[in-house]
């Protein structure tokens, strides 16, 4: 499903870039209402001209994307929790001859008291 929308979203991002590069350019936007390339009276601001099919598909893949983006933010980021290492070790309620694994621990959980060392032999001098 995830490998799907991925491909969909691709799919309308190149739509969508194709359709903004196809339009043909307005003029004026913020300019004209200064005074600036060619102000005329229909690119007054309030007026609202029908948009054509390339306007349209344009709204529509951007809203696409933006909702497809979405999707799959969630869908990434409810993967599974990390875990903890600790969690895997299970506590055996009583201590048995072999462990589970069948190898034995590492180290003891617990400190054993030293053996008595052998005494040194004594060096001989020349």
């Amino acid at each position: 499903m995830y490998t799907f929308l991925l491909t969909l979203l691709i799919l309308d991002a190149i739509i969508l870039a194709i359709a903004v590069l196809l339009q043909s350019g307005k003029g004026g936007g913020l300019a004209a209402s200064f005074g600036g390339a060619s102000s005329s009276s229909d690119s007054v601001i309030g007026t609202r001209q029908a948009g054509n099919l390339l306007t349209k598909a344009s709204w529509w893949c951007g809203g696409l994307f933006l909702g497809l983006a979405f999707i799959l933010q969630i869908m990434s980021s409810r993967g599974t929790s990390p875990k903890s290492v600790l969690d895997k070790l299970a506590t055996p309620s009583a201590p048995s001859s072999a462990p589970a694994g069948g190898a034995a621990p590492a180290a003891p959980l617990t400190q054993q008291p030293a053996a008595p060392a052998a005494p040194a032999a004594p060096a001989k001098q020349p």
